[in-house]
């Protein structure tokens, strides 16, 4: 868990370092003006250094103002903050992957992103204005582009000083051995972005992502999301599971906080995602402790490979984080 100097933080494959806690700012279909900057200027002054965004998310410029205010104030600086954002499906064609990056850092208003993912391994029908291309019965409509030819703009993008690290999202061990099998590869990804939490571990993709000196980023390391649109009511909450309220009542910690903690301690990056001053400070509250091996062994044989996000949910096109 953590580097050597600084527990807090992994070391990325391209010698940067990554916080291993973050706040995951996707947000509803309809953002509420204003939420984000609140949330994340009260994120900054709680001690996050971590945010996680995306084109996709609609809300980049103000994670960008909520930045930039505590750059002002003096509460940070701009080394200090870590920003992740993402290239979206529509922008996957080497001629769109620069304008989506151009997108974003005028959206957020900063000289550079310090981690840029490509968000999912396929793409959609290229568009600069629609997230979700559909035909006239409202079909989604897919584009066949080569991932890889992607990655070559991402490589340029870094080159060229606009993003400092480089990594993927939403890729499976094969999609990502076909990256790291280009002939002529610069970067390798210093990261993978995977929905991770104990119902749905990816242990074998961690191992897999580890022995390639590839960070595992885990989104929704909580489980199930308020979001009804993206998960469907049968599957089980993962902050009711038994066992894990066990191992929570006996170090007096909450839920959250154990599943949390069962993730940085195997070397996972959390980006949970709560805009709610109260889970906000919580979730930060997993370094003051350990789980022991039992208990690690306990919470990773509660696995039952259920993936809460989906990339398509009720006929609406892809929804994802």
């Amino acid at each position: 868990m953590g580097s050597a100097l600084d527990p807090h933080r992994v070391l990325l494959n391209d010698g940067n370092y990554l916080p291993i806690f973050g706040l995951g700012t996707s947000s509803t279909d309809k953002p509420v003006k204003g939420e984000t900057v609140e949330a994340v200027k009260i994120a900054i002054e709680m001690g996050y250094r971590h945010f996680d965004g995306a084109l996709m998310y609609g809300n980049e410029d103000e994670v960008g103002e909520a930045i930039r205010a505590k750059i002002a104030d003096r509460t940070v600086k701009r080394e200090d903050v870590f920003y992740t954002s993402k290239v979206w499906m529509t922008y996957l064609s080497p001629t769109l992957v620069q304008k989506a990056l151009e997108k974003t850092l005028k959206d957020v208003q900063l000289d550079y992103i310090d981690l840029y993912l490509v968000h999912w391994p396929m793409g959609l029908k290229p568009s600069e204005n629609e997230l979700f291309p559909s035909d006239a019965s409202g079909k989604i409509l897919m584009d066949d582009v080569d991932f890889r030819e992607t990655w070559k703009v991402m490589e340029s993008c870094k080159e060229a000083g606009l993003v400092r690290s480089i990594g993927v999202s939403n890729f499976n061990r094969a999609q990502l051995e076909m990256v790291l099998k280009m002939p002529n590869l610069k970067y390798k990804p210093v990261c993978n972005q995977v929905e991770c939490h104990p119902y749905f571990n990816q242990n074998k993709l961690l191992k897999y992502c580890q022995h390639n000196n590839i960070v595992l980023v885990g989104y929704s390391p909580l489980g199930k999301l308020n979001y009804s649109k993206f998960v469907s009511p049968e599957k089980p909450i993962l902050l009711n599971d038994p066992e894990l309220k066990k191992i929570g009542d006996k170090l007096h910690k909450s839920v959250a906080q154990v599943v949390l903690r069962y993730q940085v301690q195997r070397g996972v990056v959390v980006i949970p995602k709560s805009f709610n001053q109260g889970r906000m400070k919580q979730n930060m509250a997993i370094f003051d402790f350990e789980l022991t091996n039992e208990e690690m062994k306990t919470i990773n044989g509660l696995n039952k490979s259920i993936r809460y996000v989906t990339l398509e949910q009720k006929g609406s096109g892809p929804k994802c984080p």
